[in-house]
């Protein structure tokens, strides 16, 4: 008779080459940042993961599981997107290990949202602001209203955009959002995404002030120019958080950056990101950036990782972690991550290629023991214990983490998250 064994928790795996010779510093502070989206719960649907196990799926298994592997990633900054059941499970949980916490949920009624957990021995929190891409709707209203071109009922005042609430809305915007035009500016920006930053002190000799920020943009691959806008209007409020940082703690801050951008190496909003890094002399600068980036592993390897998303219906790199390159803080090992569950009850680490083949190959062994329990149970939709409610704000068959699996046997599946360690 089988038993349920504990999910393997991921090994780090250092996909640095040894000519980097900064781990050994001995003058540096190092802390690690992890980047994670751990696919809110409320999205969980079998029809939607049909290569996972509808026990993976189920709450109960999952929580636990994510639990497991979040404590034992052992980071100092933890910065995790599509997290929900915030207050009642994720908090509580993962600061009995002496970590503090903050989040913001995303606009309207979708129950995830962003948060970073921070390890409160390595570091105070200072300052923070929250993110929401919704508020792209009052500034496209507040240029309309100045240059009198109208695009609702209403002009709003400068006054009164600022007070406006956009999960609330006004009753021109709701009226727009029933007809649901696709080409209105203000119904096409308003995707309920959300950001948060924060600035905190480091507990190193030097007292050094870094700022973290988090983020998810929109999925949709059509709307290109929602995820452009959102992208510039992260890094404007960036650049004007960071100044605030300076002036009021009298410093230079250093940036990081980290999130799901749903958005392959190369295109426009990757392109946007990076374009202030000088050191990249073929990148077409779209327009002059507040916020200077570069990626951390294309900085330390010369190159994106071949994917961070896995799926049978998408696999590439969407999720990123960027900093702002000066002389207080530096890369110095970057790793990415991937486990899998099964009898023998070990973790696989390999190149890129091959490792990319077996998780392909894990998936195949996951549907096809998904279709068999399937056929046991009448060919019923097996949902996890959430069922999903209609969103357009997340793509069903490529969500960027995969179910952690607690079930035993031959089912078995991958899940996928970023690791970066600074000096």
């Amino acid at each position: 008779m089988s038993t349920s064994q504990s999910p393997i928790c991921p090994k780090f795996v250092s996909v640095e080459g040894a000519d980097i010779h900064s781990r050994s510093k001995p003058d540096g502070f190092r802390f690690s940042l992890v980047s994670y989206n751990i696919l809110a719960q409320a999205y969980v649907k079998s029809s939607f993961f049909p290569h996972s196990p509808s026990p993976c799926l189920k709450w109960k298994s999952r929580s636990k599981a994510m639990l497991t592997v979040l404590k034992n990633l052992e980071a100092d900054f933890l910065c995790l997107q599509e997290l929900d059941e915030y207050d009642s499970f994720y908090k509580q949980n993962i600061e009995t290990r002496g970590c503090s916490s903050i989040y913001i949920q995303r606009s309207g009624q979708k129950r995830d949202g962003c948060g970073i957990f921070y390890n409160n021995n390595c570091a105070d929190l200072i300052l923070e602001d929250r993110i929401e891409y919704n508020d792209l709707v009052n500034l496209v209203e507040d240029e309309s209203c100045v240059s009198g071109d109208k695009p609702a009922d209403t002009c709003i005042t400068g006054s009164e955009v600022k007070n406006d609430e956009p999960k609330n809305g006004t009753s021109s915007k709701t009226s727009r959002e029933d007809r649901g035009d696709p080409n209105d500016p203000l119904v096409r920006l308003k995707r309920d995404c959300v950001g948060i930053m924060a600035a905190f002190k480091l507990k190193d000799s030097y007292h050094s002030i870094v700022i973290v920020a988090n983020t998810h943009l929109y999925w949709d691959p059509e709307w290109a120019d929602v995820k452009l806008a959102q992208a510039k209007y992260l890094l404007s409020r960036l650049s004007k958080f960071k100044s605030l940082v300076s002036e009021k703690f009298e410093c230079t801050p250093s940036v990081v950056v980290a999130g799901d951008f749903n958005s392959t190496p190369g295109d426009k909003v990757y392109q946007y990101l990076v374009s202030g890094n000088a050191s990249l002399g073929s990148t077409e600068c779209l327009e002059e950036v507040p916020v200077p980036l570069c990626s951390v592993h294309d900085h330390t390897r010369g190159g994106e990782p071949p994917f961070t998303n896995c799926t049978p219906g998408f696999t590439d790199t969407i999720d990123y972690i960027f900093f702002s390159p000066d002389d207080r803080i530096k890369p110095d090992d970057v790793e990415a991550g991937s486990g899998r569950r099964h009898t023998s009850s070990r973790v696989v680490t390999a190149s890129a290629r091959r490792q990319r083949e077996e998780q392909l190959r894990f998936m195949a062994d996951a549907q096809r023991a998904h279709a068999a329990e399937e056929e046991r149970v009448g060919g019923q939709d097996v949902a996890g214990d959430v069922e999903m409610e209609g969103d357009d704000s997340i793509p069903p068959p490529s969500s960027d983490t995969i179910p952690v699996p607690r079930d035993e046997g031959s089912r078995r599946t991958i899940f996928f998250y970023r690791r970066i360690v600074f000096w």
